[in-house]
């Protein structure tokens, strides 16, 4: 009898333990399964809504241009201490001109460059030859022959406005047919890499990373007012929000001379001069408190021919002498010039051989002379 007590109670703290550490506390048991219903409702949005006209218009600008831009791969030797002359290969944007097949790009994009060959939009790939380059202004022309291209629309930079729209197409990182938008940030003078100076580059907040140089900068009519050339960056070499392009009215004048020469036939003044300011044109009793002082005309130059003078009275600025009396430049082809930098400003908007307008005083006499540019010689 005491047995089968014994044998109750251990089934009874069997039952109990198994209850509560299995039965009570399994996670299945206290599940629910879902019902699942007979179909599921969305809400969506109204099928055919139009775009607004801001959309539009990137679009449109976006499908009449993307065609004409191009991805240029450039390859070039360069020398590695442990392997010798290796291959080495880099990417670029840039845009359709004319119907030649004449393409304009940046100057680093092809520089060095053994073979380069160009991607169209549609994915078909030509080689193409280099048929003038410009250091100074870093640019460069490249030809693909025998391929029907579509040229893009040149545009004025000379009035662009600080917010007005503008919209970035190229190759970023090897990403074709990109678009991007921003606004014009600034125009300033800003220096590159290797020590150029971009007088007047439009500052610009549209992403631009590499494989952007070359590219067309467009205004909202989808023409062209730049050519995407660098990044302000912190090293990682990627868009920071501050781009910049090279003026597409610094381009244009010198877009015949790589074509048909090769070169640029640089425009020359032929003056030295020195730049005026309120205390020195009263020290000097000149007739304006701004501008450039003649010191030399260069004999044979193009303001010499022109029959601008230079200085004939030996004086000193600080410890420099100089030479003073000559003409003193106000102004070209109406705007007004109060340093050296207005002067390669406007230099920049000319070729060798136009004609320009300056507005001198020669004493008290206010003239203005027409002078034909000279050339410079220092061809890339």
């Amino acid at each position: 009898m005491r047995f089968f007590r014994s044998l109750i109670v251990a089934f009874i703290f069997a039952a109990a333990f198994f209850y509560f550490t299995t039965h009570r506390s399994s996670p299945f048991r206290s599940i629910n399964w879902p019902s699942r219903p007979q179909h599921v409702e969305l809400t969506e949005a109204a099928s055919g809504e139009s775009l607004d006209a801001e959309e539009q218009n990137n679009i449109n600008i976006y499908r009449r241009n993307v065609a004409s831009v191009v991805n240029i791969t450039s390859r070039a030797m360069t020398f590695d201490f442990f392997y010798g002359l290796v291959p080495q290969e880099g990417q670029g944007s840039g845009f359709v001109i004319d119907k030649e097949g004449h393409i304009i790009t940046n100057y680093h994009v092809i520089q060095n460059a053994r073979q380069i060959e160009v991607t169209l939009h549609n994915r078909k790939k030509y080689k193409a030859t280099i048929v003038g380059t410009d250091k100074s202004h870093d640019l460069a022309i490249i030809q693909v022959k025998g391929v029907e291209l579509q040229p893009m629309t040149l545009g004025d930079s000379s009035n662009l406005q600080v917010g007005q729209k503008v919209y970035a197409i190229g190759n970023p990182f090897g990403l074709s047919g990109t678009l991007t938008r921003g606004i014009v940030s600034s125009i300033r003078q800003v220096q590159e890499p290797d020590g150029m100076i971009i007088e007047e580059a439009i500052q610009t907040d549209a992403a631009i990373n590499p494989g952007n140089s070359g590219g067309p900068l467009l205004n909202s009519h989808g023409e062209v007012i730049g050519i995407n050339t660098m990044i302000a960056s912190n090293g990682a070499e990627q868009s920071s929000g501050i781009g910049f392009a090279i003026p597409i009215n610094t381009a244009k004048a010198v877009l015949n001379d790589l074509v048909t020469l090769g070169r640029v036939r640089r425009p020359a003044l032929g003056v030295r001069t020195i730049p005026i300011d309120p205390e020195l044109a009263s020290e000097l009793g000149l007739s304006a408190d701004y501008g450039l002082l003649i010191v030399q005309a260069v004999p044979g130059g193009a303001a010499d021919r022109a029959g601008l003078r230079g200085g004939t009275e030996r004086a000193y600025l600080g410890n420099t002498p100089i030479m003073i009396g000559g003409d003193l430049i106000v102004s070209i082809d109406g705007k007004s010039i109060e340093s050296q930098q207005d002067l390669a400003q406007v230099m920049n908007n000319h070729r060798a051989g136009d004609a320009i307008r300056v507005t001198v005083y020669r004493g008290k006499r206010k003239m203005e002379v027409e002078v034909t540019l000279g050339e410079t010689r220092d061809q890339v």
